[in-house]
């Protein structure tokens, strides 16, 4: 059986996970709409030691993943808060009014 540490729920069965994607920068609030699909939908797919999203969904917990790609090993697993200090807000100042 395949293991992977969730930071909040400990070692969990790999199955219990869904992959959420690789840990990108957010585009600009005013970017271009390529700019918001290429970062949706689009990944660098690079070999070696990667950041990803992962999702734990028996209880709906999000988390960041460092993987090793090639050998297909979790090196760490850590909250996102440790990576973003902040709350993006993605309210539009003319949809406030």
């Amino acid at each position: 059986m395949k293991l992977m540490h969730c930071p909040l729920n400990g070692w969990r069965n790999v199955g219990e996970f869904v992959y959420g994607g690789e840990v990108t920068p957010t585009p600009a609030h005013d970017a271009d709409p390529k700019a918001w699909a290429d970062w949706v939908f689009m990944e660098d797919n690079t070999a070696g030691v990667v950041r990803e999203w992962w999702f734990h969904a028996p209880s709906s917990y999000w988390f960041i993943a460092e993987r090793d790609n090639v050998r297909d090993v979790v090196l760490r697993t850590y909250p996102p808060e440790e990576i973003f200090r902040e709350r993006v807000d993605f309210s539009s100042e003319s949809t406030s009014q």
